[in-house]
């Protein structure tokens, strides 16, 4: 069997697969599975790598990108030795997880054709764009079994959509349409139905063939500022922005403009 959770070259873009039928569920082969496509995604875009992944897309295969977490795992662990330990000792793996995809010097991608729960979905908002289906629906329904979405949900929930729609979403366990979660700034496009793996894919290739280093520097300053407040992203302008001057991209990026044109350039994201 291939693993539940893997990474497959597509040019440019890294695309994590999740494939786990019959429902995607995340167990412990999963979360194995995670942890080791986010250390080989730190080596594939690697930026002293000539030929590093510029992008990264998650998708899923099945009809649902994920039913959850298969809850035989949360029952081994309340009804094991420790389970207060055991349970932070998950979280935080997970946690490594959620911020390795986060801190990723490229743009990530998470394109969502159907239902998306509870860690899939947590997984989604460590992505920079969110990529929705008409047909999508999210929800963080660890209600049901006594938790509160643990993988970072809440807090980037209420990054994207606000506290007060960050608590709503968590406490009601429901389910969300993807219309709905563009109004909340969560999903930033809905895309048909129809055509829709090919349209994540091409937007992920878009991405992935423009400017990598300022990408990585757009995604720092924009962190930042969400974190610690827009002044201290002003700080730090100089450190990451200076550099660019002296990138491949930025001189070429410039000739062509002068001679060519604007939108024009090819990068190359060194």
């Amino acid at each position: 069997m291939s693993e539940p959770l893997r990474i497959e070259r597509d040019g440019d873009v890294a695309v994590v697969v999740l494939d786990n039928p019959p429902l995607n569920l995340f167990d412990a082969a999963t979360f194995d599975a995670m942890e080791r496509v986010a250390r080989e995604l730190v080596a594939m875009t690697d930026p002293a790598d000539p030929d590093r992944a510029r992008a990264v897309l998650v998708e899923a295969r099945g009809k649902v990108v994920s039913g959850g977490v298969d809850v035989t795992y949360f029952r081994d662990i309340a009804e094991g030795p420790d389970p207060a330990e055991r349970g932070g000792e998950l979280w935080a793996r997970l946690l490594e997880v959620a911020n390795t995809f986060e801190d990723l010097p490229v743009p990530t991608v998470f394109a969502a054709h159907g239902l998306t729960l509870t860690a899939a979905f947590e997984l989604a908002l460590s992505c920079d764009i969110l990529l929705a289906a008409e047909k999508a629906s999210f929800g963080l329904v660890e209600i049901v079994v006594g938790l509160t979405p643990s993988m970072g949900g809440p807090q980037r929930l209420a990054e994207r959509a606000g506290p007060a729609r960050a608590k709503e979403l968590i406490y009601t366990g429901e389910r969300y349409p993807a219309a709905v979660l563009e109004r909340w700034n969560v999903v930033n496009r809905v895309l048909p139905d129809e055509g829709f793996a090919e349209a994540a894919r091409a937007y992920a290739h878009r991405v992935a063939a423009g400017p990598t280093v300022a990408h990585a520097a757009t995604k720092r300053l924009a962190s930042v500022a969400v974190r610690e407040g827009a002044r201290a992203a002003d700080a730090l302008v100089p450190t990451v922005s200076g550099p660019l001057f002296a990138t491949e991209d930025l001189r070429g990026a410039v000739a062509s403009f002068l001679s060519e044109g604007p939108g024009k350039a090819t990068y190359r994201g060194r």
